[in-house]
C-alpha cells in the first residue's frame, strides 16, 4: 500500500481541524440566538436603522452621566452622532417628583436643541421610577418614541430598605403611593414603545421581576448582575437597535 506524504497528511489534518472550528462557531453562534433576548444577525441586516432619535440616559441611584460612556459608544457604533445622545443627571437623595419633572424640563430643552419631536430614554434602576412618573403622571408619553427600561425598578425593590432615610428609597420601596401611581392602570400609556431587560441574576432589584411592565416587550437576560449592564455591549446593542426600530 502506498504511503501518503507527510505534506499530504499535514494537509489532511488542516482540513478536518477547519471543519471542526467552523463546526464549533456554527454551534456557538445557534446557543446565542436562542438566548432570551438575543437578536439574529440576518434580522439586524435586512432591517433599516433610524437613529435620527434623540436619546436621553437617566442614570440610577446614585449614579451619574458617566455611567452611560458604554452606552454612548454602543450607540455610536450603531448609527447615532454623539450630539444626539444626552445624560439626564438628578439629585439621587431628593424627589422622585421633583427628578421627574426635571427630566420633563431637560426632553423639553433636547427637543428644542435638536429639533426633534420626540426623543427616546434608556432608563436604569431607579431611573425607571423617574422616568415612567414622566410619561404616566406628567404627560410625557406624547414627547417619547421608545423607552428602555434596565433594571428598572419600576414595581419597588426590597433592598430600598436599606436607604428608607431618603425620600427617593422610600419612593422606591414595593407598595409605596409613588409606586401605586406609575403601575396603576395602563403601565404603558400612548404611543410609545416600551421595552425592559431584567435579569434573575441582577441582585439589586428584589424581586427581580419588578422591572416587568405590562403592555412592554420584557426581555429576559440569562444572568446579569444590575452594574453588569452597564457594560454589557450585547445588551446595550440590542437596545440600540429597539431604539432605532
Amino acid at each position: 500500500m502506498r504511503r501518503r506524504s507527510p505534506r499530504r497528511l499535514l494537509g489532511v489534518l488542516a482540513a478536518v481541524t477547519a471543519a471542526f472550528t467552523l463546526f464549533g462557531s456554527t454551534s456557538a453562534a445557534g446557543a446565542a440566538d436562542r438566548a432570551p433576548v438575543a437578536k439574529t444577525a440576518t434580522a439586524a441586516a435586512v432591517t433599516p436603522l433610524s437613529t435620527s432619535t434623540p436619546v436621553v440616559f437617566v442614570h440610577g441611584y446614585t449614579g451619574n452621566a458617566s455611567n452611560w460612556v458604554t452606552a454612548r459608544s454602543v450607540f455610536q457604533l450603531n448609527g447615532w452622532s454623539g450630539s444626539k445622545l444626552f445624560a439626564y443627571e438628578y439629585n439621587s437623595y431628593g424627589n422622585n417628583v421633583a427628578n421627574a419633572q426635571g427630566l420633563a424640563t431637560f426632553v423639553n430643552n433636547v427637543k428644542s436643541q435638536t429639533g426633534a419631536s420626540k426623543v427616546a430614554i434608556v432608563n436604569h434602576s431607579m431611573g425607571g421610577l423617574v422616568s415612567q412618573y414622566y410619561l404616566k403622571v406628567l404627560g410625557g408619553n406624547t414627547s417619547v418614541s421608545h423607552l428602555a427600561s434596565i433594571a428598572g425598578a419600576n414595581h419597588g425593590t426590597t433592598f430600598a430598605g436599606a436607604c428608607l432615610i431618603y425620600t427617593t428609597c422610600q419612593q422606591m420601596y414595593p407598595g409605596s403611593s409613588f409606586i401605586s401611581q406609575i403601575s396603576s392602570g395602563d403601565e404603558t400609556p400612548g404611543t410609545t414603545k416600551y421595552a425592559t431587560w431584567y435579569s434573575a441574576c441582577d441582585g439589586i432589584i428584589l424581586p427581580y421581576t419588578s422591572t416587568r411592565l405590562t403592555g412592554a416587550t420584557n426581555n429576559n437576560v440569562l444572568c446579569q448582575t444590575h452594574i453588569g449592564y452597564l457594560t454589557d455591549t450585547v445588551v446595550l446593542g440590542q437596545i440600540a437597535r429597539f431604539v432605532a426600530s
